[in-house]
C-alpha cells in the first residue's frame, strides 16, 4: 500500500510542477503532462515497469473524453456546421490518410500498417490548438473557425477509427500474442459465437445504449436528483459511463464507441450540464495521467539511436499535413493570414494519435518497435507546435497586415466637430448618438474591412491610421472640439492621447479604457474624460438584479448613485497611489491593501441610512417607507418586496 501512495505522489507532484510551468511558457497542458512523464521516467527514473499497467487504467480518461464530446454534439449545432464539418473536416482526414498511406506503401509496408499509420497521423492536437486560439484571441477568426470545424470532425472520426482498427490486425502478431497470453483469458460474452449470433449481440448492445439512454436515463437521473445528494449524482454519472464501457468490452466493441453514442443520446437532456460537471474532473485527471505515462514510456535509446530518421519523419509528416491543409484552404477560399493560420495550426499530430497508437499495439496492428518510433514522431510534432504559432505571429501575420495597410488612406472630404478614432462596437454607438443629434463627425479606422462594412450600411467612415499625425491633420484636428479614442490597441490608444494633448492642448480627449490600469495610463497621458467600457453596463445589470430580488426601484437608483460617487472618489485615491509609486511596481502590496480598505469604505457608505436626504435627481421619486432596506440579505429578500400595487 505504501508503494502505491509513493507512486501516486510522484505522478501528482510531477503534474503539479510541470503543467502550470508549461502553460505559462505557452506550451499547453498536454505538453506539460508529457514533459512531466519524460522527467520522472527516462530522465530521473522514478517510475518504471508499472507505467504500462497504469496507462491501461488511465486510458479510461479517453473513454470519458469521448462521452463528453458526445454530450457537446447537439444535432442543431452539427447541422449548422455541416458544410465546413463534412467538407473541410472530411477532406482533411481522408486526404491526409491517403497521402500518408501512399508514402508508407512506397516503402513496402503492409497495407494494414500503412492505413493504421495514416489514421494516427491524420489527427491534430485539439487540446493544444484550441487552448492557443483562446490565449491569442484567434477563436473568432475565419482561420480559427475553420480549424475548429476540422478538429471537431477529427474528434468524431476517432470513434469509427477505434472500431475499425481491430480489423487490421496482422495474423503473425495475433499468433504471438495468443501464445504469450495463453494462460490469461479476457471475460467475454461473445467468445466462440458464430458470426450471425455475434452480429445480433452487437446490434442488441448498441440498441440498449441508444434506446435505454433515451427512455431510461431521464427517470433514473430524476430519481437520483430528487435525493439532493451531489455525490450520488456523481456516482450515477460514473456508473453510466463505466457500465456502458463494460458492456461494449464484453461484446468485443470499443468502450469509447459506446460512451460516445451515450453522450450523443444525452446531448439534449436537461441533465447534460450536470453530467458534464461531474465527469469533467475525472476525465481531466485520467487524461493527464495517460499523457504522463506516454512521456514516461518514451525510450530515449530509440530516439538517439534513430535521431535523424525520427526528425525526418516528424518534419515530413508536418509538411505533408500542411500541404493538404493549404490545398483545402485554397479550394474553400480561405484568404489572407487566415489561410496560413488554418494551415499551420493543424500541421502537428495530436493526443488522440497516442490513443490510436496504443490501441493499434493492443490489437496487434502495429509492431511494438515501430510504435515507439511513431510515438516519438507524434510527441516531437506536438513540441514543435508552439514554434508554428510563433512563426505565424512574427513572420506571416505582419506581412499580411502590411499588405492590408498598403491601401492608400482615403481622402477626407469634410471636417468635423468630433474626430472618432475607431469604428468598432464601441465607436459605432458613439458615432450614431452624435450623428442623430446633428453633430458632424469624422470617423477613422485602420481596418479596411471594417470601414467597407460601415459604408455598406450608410455610415461615413474613412480608412486611415488615426495614430499618424498626418491623418489627424487631414481630419481637421486643429479645428475639432473633441477627439474620441475608441481603438482596440491599448498601447496605440495611450500614444494617441499623449500626442494629441501635447500637440493640440486645447482639444478635449475622450477615451475608452479597457480596465482600471489602462484608464490610469490614459489619464497619465492627458485624457480629459475616461470611461471604462464595462463600467456602466455592469452597473445597470447589477441594478436590474437588485430589482429582480425585490428591492424598490428608488432604493436601487439611490444605491447606484452612491456607488458612482464613492467609486469616483476611490478611483481618484487609487490613481494617486498608482502614480506616486516611485519604484515602478504599480500594483504592490500597499496598493492592494489600499484597494481592500477602500472597498470596505464602499460597504460602509452603502449601509448608511439616507432617508430624507435626497439628491436633486432623486426628488421626483416616491421613496419606500423608512427602514425598507435595513438588514437586507438573501434570506429575508421576500420580506422586503413591496406589494405589487405599491411598486413603481
Amino acid at each position: 500500500m505504501t508503494g502505491i501512495f509513493l507512486q501516486a505522489f510522484v505522478y501528482l507532484i510531477a503534474a503539479v510542477i510541470a503543467v502550470p510551468l508549461a502553460k505559462r511558457l505557452g506550451l499547453g497542458s498536454v505538453l506539460g503532462y508529457l514533459i512531466a512523464g519524460v522527467v520522472i521516467g527516462p530522465i530521473i527514473g522514478l517510475v518504471g515497469e508499472e507505467t504500462t499497467t497504469i496507462q491501461h487504467f488511465a486510458e479510461f480518461g479517453v473513454v470519458m473524453m469521448l462521452f463528453l464530446v458526445g454530450l457537446e454534439l447537439e444535432p442543431k449545432m452539427l447541422w449548422s456546421m455541416r458544410n465546413r464539418l463534412m467538407g473541410l473536416g472530411g477532406l482533411q482526414v481522408s486526404g491526409t490518410i491517403a497521402a500518408i498511406m501512399g508514402i508508407v506503401l512506397y516503402f513496402e509496408q503492409p497495407w494494414t500498417i500503412a492505413l493504421a499509420i495514416g489514421l494516427i497521423f491524420a489527427l491534430s492536437s485539439t487540446a493544444i490548438v484550441l487552448q492557443t486560439f483562446s490565449e491569442k484571441g484567434l477563436t473568432k477568426t475565419e482561420g480559427g473557425q475553420n480549424a475548429f470545424s476540422v478538429l471537431l470532425f477529427q474528434d468524431i472520426a476517432v470513434i469509427p477509427m477505434l472500431a475499425f482498427i481491430p480489423l487490421l490486425a496482422l495474423p503473425e502478431l495475433v499468433e504471438q500474442a495468443q501464445s504469450a497470453a495463453a494462460h490469461h483469458e479476457e471475460l467475454s460474452l461473445v467468445a466462440g459465437m458464430p458470426g450471425w449470433a455475434y452480429g445480433i449481440v452487437i446490434t442488441a448492445s448498441i440498441a440498449i445504449v441508444v434506446v435505454g439512454g433515451h427512455f431510461l436515463s431521464r427517470p433514473l437521473l430524476n430519481y437520483v436528483a430528487s435525493s439532493g445528494l451531489r455525490e450520488i449524482f456523481t456516482a450515477t454519472a460514473l456508473m453510466l459511463v463505466i457500465g456502458i464501457a463494460a458492456l461494449m468490452s464484453l461484446v468485443g466493441l470499443s468502450p469509447a464507441l459506446g460512451t460516445f453514442l451515450a453522450g450523443v443520446v444525452l446531448a439534449n437532456s436537461e441533465f447534460r450540464h450536470e453530467l458534464e460537471s461531474n465527469i469533467e474532473p475525472f476525465k481531466g485527471l485520467l487524461l493527464g495521467l495517460f499523457f504522463i505515462t506516454v512521456g514516461a514510456g518514451i525510450n530515449f535509446s530509440v530516439l538517439f539511436g534513430d535521431f535523424w530518421l525520427i526528425m525526418a519523419l516528424t518534419i515530413g509528416v508536418m509538411l505533408l499535413k500542411a500541404l493538404v491543409l493549404l490545398i483545402l484552404a485554397l479550394i474553400f477560399r480561405v484568404k489572407g493570414s487566415n489561410r496560413w493560420l488554418f494551415t499551420l495550426s493543424l500541421a502537428q499530430a495530436g493526443e488522440f494519435g497516442f490513443v490510436l497508437l496504443s490501441f493499434s499495439v493492443q490489437n496487434h496492428v502495429i509492431p511494438f518497435e515501430l510504435s515507439q518510433i511513431l510515438a516519438l514522431v507524434v510527441t516531437i510534432s506536438m513540441f514543435l507546435t508552439p514554434g508554428l504559432f510563433i512563426l505565424f505571429d512574427k513572420l506571416i501575420l505582419p506581412r499580411f497586415e502590411n499588405q492590408s495597410n498598403e491601401r492608400e488612406s482615403d481622402t477626407i472630404e469634410e471636417k468635423g466637430t468630433v474626430i472618432i478614432a475607431g469604428i468598432g462596437r464601441f465607436g459605432q454607438i458613439i458615432n450614431r448618438l452624435l450623428i442623430s443629434n446633428g453633430v458632424t463627425t469624422v470617423v477613422l479606422d485602420h481596418q479596411a474591412n471594417q470601414v467597407d462594412n460601415m459604408r455598406q450600411i450608410g455610415v461615413r467612415a474613412y480608412f486611415g491610421d488615426a495614430t499618424r499625425p498626418d491623418m489627424l491633420h487631414t481630419a481637421g484636428i486643429e479645428h475639432a472640439t473633441a477627439l474620441v479614442v475608441a481603438i482596440d490597441n491599448q498601447e496605440s490608444s495611450v500614444e494617441l492621447v499623449k500626442y494629441a494633448k501635447h500637440t493640440y492642448p486645447k482639444i478635449t480627449v475622450i477615451a475608452r479604457a479597457f480596465d482600471r490600469g489602462h484608464g490610469y495610463r490614459l489619464r497619465q497621458a492627458g485624457a480629459d474624460i475616461i470611461e471604462s467600457e464595462t463600467y456602466h453596463s455592469a452597473l445597470e445589470l447589477g441594478g436590474h438584479t437588485m430589482k429582480v430580488l425585490g428591492l424598490h426601484p428608488f432604493f436601487v437608483e439611490q444605491q447606484k448613485a452612491t456607488y458612482k460617487r464613492v467609486e469616483a472618489r476611490k478611483s481618484e485615491i487609487l490613481y494617486k497611489a498608482w502614480e506616486d509609486n516611485s519604484e515602478g511596481k504599480r500594483y504592490d502590496n500597499n496598493f492592494r491593501q489600499l484597494f481592500i480598505n477602500l472597498e470596505e469604505k464602499m460597504s460602509e457608505e452603502m449601509q448608511k441610512d439616507r432617508y430624507g436626504k435626497l439628491a436633486r435627481s432623486e426628488r421626483g421619486w416616491t421613496p419606500p417607507p423608512k427602514g425598507y432596506g435595513d438588514n437586507f440579505n438573501e434570506d429575508n429578500v421576500q420580506e422586503l418586496v413591496l406589494p405589487r400595487e405599491e411598486q413603481i
